[in-house]
């Protein structure tokens, strides 16, 4: 895996958004496989817990993310196997776009967010994500104590918002 992109804050349509760009040494299936199975979402998606009807139009609901805990309900915006997977996610939008890539596969996510003060947050969290994503892909994933955790997202966050990324100050709760 090759990171090209680690989070660039941009505006599309007038729109604040977050992107990553990814190269993985795998064929476009089984990144396709990882980001929309969703037993393999679980070991990367903040919500661990995804049920969604597979066609543009249909819905998706999203749980078990410990720092929203509430389930959440809303649609899939593009359904293209195994090339591109958009979906509402609360009032953000997410679209995965894959395409062929020298030896393997090209991702970019690019998180369209409700507010621009969301960016550093978001950022650092799809960082952790993707972070994640890069060991479903690999075959090589196995839960650490430390992901998900505050101690392990702060820092990334400052990182964020030391390249100017705008940043509200808003925190999830820690669960429990």
């Amino acid at each position: 895996m090759q990171t090209t992109d680690e989070g660039t804050y941009l505006e599309i349509d007038d729109r604040p958004a977050v992107r990553f760009e990814r190269i993985y040494h795998h064929p476009v299936e089984r990144v396709w496989q990882a980001i929309t199975d969703p037993t393999e979402m679980s070991h990367w998606f903040p919500s661990p817990e995804i049920d969604y009807e597979a066609r543009a139009g249909g819905r998706i609901t999203l749980s078990g993310d410990p720092y929203s805990p509430d389930a959440k309900t809303t649609r899939v915006l593009v359904w293209e196997p195994p090339h591109r997977f958009s979906f509402e996610w609360e009032s953000d939008e997410l679209h995965f776009t894959l395409t062929e890539h020298d030896d393997g596969c090209r991702l970019e996510l690019v998180n369209l967010l409700s507010t621009s003060g969301a960016g550093a947050r978001n950022a650092a969290g799809w960082e952790m994500c993707l972070g994640h994503l890069d060991r479903v892909v690999a075959g090589t994933w196995e839960p650490q104590p430390t992901d998900g955790s505050m101690e392990e997202f702060l820092p990334v966050v400052e990182k964020y918002k030391g390249r100017g990324v705008p940043d509200d100050g808003w925190r999830p709760d820690p669960p429990g």
